[in-house]
């Protein structure tokens, strides 16, 4: 009851990469740098565990940036001719790289990290890819020529990818779908049949991460123009409570989401998000289990899972930790406070 677990990204350490970006630059270079990431990866797996979190992840360590560490291991994809687009709806300008071929896996992208990791935790791990629609608004299509066909193509490559991280022995494979926030009539369109295509014959734990973006300052700009109340998740859970995904991770701490929306996702596991990665400020266990308190009013507690509202990756790492620590202990409180199920 109330375990715990992140969003995915933590803070790479000032050794591996610019510290407090979102897409920073890695110091080392060659086997040198392939080293400091599997360091790297040890290292958030050991901090995780001493914060107390319980179902961990690799921090996506050896990633520059949640979609284009899965893109860089797929054959055409032209990354040395990258274009100005602009994201999630014209949110924000991104350098992004071009699809110029057919897709194909050019080998299994986080082998290496996930049996480092799953070799030297014994708790639940847990794995982060990009979702099929937040890829395909992240590339420059110059192939395909349509979004949902090149959204089905990148889903087989994910469901490559998944089905190999299983094997591995990875827990829980989450989908990360900020996207899922931005193009709300998609979502029921094609956008979960893309999911149900990256899950297919997945025996293990998988998930759906639907958040309002990391705290960089074209999110909170944009969050800051959604109203009083941000009622996105209204138009999508009905079809995800309808879905074979298992959890839901979503935003609510500090946010207008009105916690209310969570009873259409009865059935599922929800992973809600008690951690604001919006602000420096180091929630109380209080807080934390104030939070989660307020979620058993619309969500079963044995089946909800205290989270992060998003990935940390552009966060100081000392604050970062101290909000694991806090997320931590306020579910420690809340298991105290609301008992254990029947």
């Amino acid at each position: 009851m109330f375990q715990t677990t992140t969003a995915g990204s933590l803070p790479k350490p000032a050794w591996l990469a610019e510290p407090n970006k979102l897409w920073p630059a890695w110091r080392p270079a060659g086997e040198e740098l392939a080293a400091a990431k599997a360091d790297a990866t040890l290292l958030a797996i050991k901090e995780q565990e001493d914060a107390g979190i319980d179902i961990v992840t690799d921090g996506e360590q050896s990633r520059q940036h949640f979609v284009h560490g899965f893109l860089e291991y797929v054959e055409g994809i032209d990354f040395a001719h990258k274009v100005e687009m602009g994201i999630r709806a014209d949110r924000y300008k991104a350098m992004v790289p071009q699809v110029t071929s057919a897709l194909r896996l050019k080998r299994g992208v986080h082998e290496a990290e996930a049996q480092l990791a799953r070799k030297h935790t014994k708790r639940d791990l847990k794995f982060t890819l990009p979702g099929p629609m937040t890829v395909v608004d992240t590339v420059a299509d110059r192939y395909y020529g349509d979004k949902v066909k090149m959204a089905m193509a990148f889903a087989d490559l994910l469901n490559q990818e998944a089905r190999a991280l299983e094997a591995d022995g990875v827990d829980v494979i989450q989908f990360d779908e900020p996207a899922f926030n931005v193009y709300m009539s998609e979502v029921t369109d094609w956008g979960i049949e893309a999911l149900h295509r990256a899950i297919d014959g997945l025996q293990c734990t998988t998930a759906v991460h639907i958040c309002y973006g990391y705290g960089i300052k074209a999110n909170i700009d944009w969050k800051n123009s959604l109203g009083a109340e941000w009622r996105q998740y209204e138009e999508i859970f009905p079809a995800l409570a309808k879905s074979r995904i298992g959890q839901i991770s979503v935003e609510c701490i500090d946010s207008h989401v009105p916690m209310h929306l969570l009873k259409l996702l009865d059935g599922k596991d929800v992973l809600v998000g008690a951690i604001d990665v919006a602000t420096d400020t180091v929630e109380t266990p209080e807080r934390v289990a104030e939070v989660l308190g307020e979620a058993t009013k619309y969500v079963a507690k044995e089946k909800i899972i205290g989270c992060t509202n998003c990935g940390m990756a552009p966060m100081r790492r000392d604050i970062a930790y101290a909000k694991l620590a806090a997320l931590a202990q306020g579910a420690a409180l809340a298991r105290k406070k609301f008992g254990s199920p029947a």
